[in-house]
């Protein structure tokens, strides 16, 4: 049985915490096993990368950071960048939606 998340992919995040604090930006993708998420123009670093025989010159690589999953809330209004924290409640068919705690529970897509 699959199992709803409070952050999928496609949702859109602003930080609150960090030094990219208040940036908000698409989620790419979500990594369950280590609570982090992967957002769009967020985290990318370069990483040095030794000379080797598959690479004799070596360089320069760019990478994807994720960003851990506390650090992030879910944006609900896109003109005021306002965010809320997300809930899980049932409907009337039983199965579970999100909801957004801060507009008194209303569902989220």
């Amino acid at each position: 049985m699959a199992t709803i998340k409070k952050i999928i992919k496609g949702d859109l995040v602003k930080l609150i915490s960090g030094a990219n604090k208040g940036t908000t930006g698409k989620v790419v993708q979500v990594l369950t096993k280590k609570n982090a998420v992967l957002i769009e123009g967020i985290g990318n670093i370069h990483r040095n990368i030794k000379a080797s025989r598959q690479n004799p010159r070596g360089g320069q690589k760019d990478i994807h950071v994720p960003v851990p999953i506390h650090k992030v809330a879910l944006v609900i209004d896109e003109k005021t960048s306002k965010t809320s924290r997300v809930g899980l409640t049932k409907n009337d068919e039983g199965k579970k939606t999100r909801v957004a705690r801060q507009i008194k529970n209303k569902e989220i897509k």
